[in-house]
C-alpha cells in the first residue's frame, strides 16, 4: 500500500492513499481538522483534484514543523495542505505550494464553513507568491506562475470550494 500521510478521525485512524485518492485505516494522527469522516473525505478529495491536475506532486497533509513557535502561529481555522513538485517547477516558478482552506464558523448552526483558499509557492528562498480566492483571484508577489498554470490551479480551488459548498448527503 502506497501510503503518504495519515489521520486521526474520531477513535479510527485512516492513513491517505495515493493510488486510491482516498483515507484507508491506519495508525497515526497527521491532519487535526478532520474531525469527521465525510470531513477526511472532502480533505482526501481535493488531495485527489490536485494530484489530478498536478500528477507530479507529492502531498503533504501536516506542512507545518511541530515544534512551539510554529504550532503557535498554525490557524486552527484552516486546512493546510502542503504539496511539493519533484524539483523547482519552472511554470509555478516554485518547489512546494500551502494550501491553507480557511474556515469560518457559521453562528447559526455552529458549524465551520469555508470562506476560500490562499495559496503561495515556495522556492528555498521562501515564499514567492501568493492567490487569495477570499480577495481578488490574482496572483501578487515577486514572481507569479506560468498563465496557463495559474488558471489550472484556479480551477483546483474554484472545485475546492463547490466541494466545501456541498452539504453532507
Amino acid at each position: 500500500m502506497d501510503l503518504v500521510n495519515q489521520l486521526t478521525v474520531g477513535n479510527k485512524a485512516l492513513s491517505y492513499s495515493e493510488s486510491q485518492s482516498t483515507f484507508v485505516e491506519g495508525s497515526v494522527n497527521a491532519a487535526e481538522q478532520a474531525n469527521s469522516i465525510e470531513f477526511a473525505s472532502k480533505i482526501a478529495t481535493v488531495v485527489g483534484l490536485f494530484k489530478g491536475e498536478f500528477p507530479d506532486l507529492r502531498v503533504d497533509l501536516k506542512p507545518w514543523a511541530n515544534d512551539r513557535e510554529t504550532r503557535d502561529l498554525v490557524d486552527p481555522d484552516s486546512i493546510d495542505l502542503g504539496f511539493h513538485f519533484p524539483g523547482v517547477s519552472r511554470l509555478f516558478r516554485c518547489r512546494s505550494l500551502l494550501v491553507q482552506i480557511r474556515l469560518h464558523p457559521d453562528p447559526d448552526t455552529e458549524e465551520r464553513r469555508v470562506i476560500g483558499l490562499e495559496v503561495a509557492g515556495f522556492d528555498h528562498r521562501g515564499k514567492q507568491w501568493t492567490l487569495s480566492t477570499i480577495d481578488n483571484w490574482s496572483f501578487a508577489g515577486s514572481v507569479s506562475p506560468d498563465p496557463t498554470c495559474g488558471e489550472r490551479l484556479k480551477q483546483c480551488c474554484r472545485q475546492t470550494l463547490a466541494l466545501f459548498a456541498d452539504p453532507a448527503p
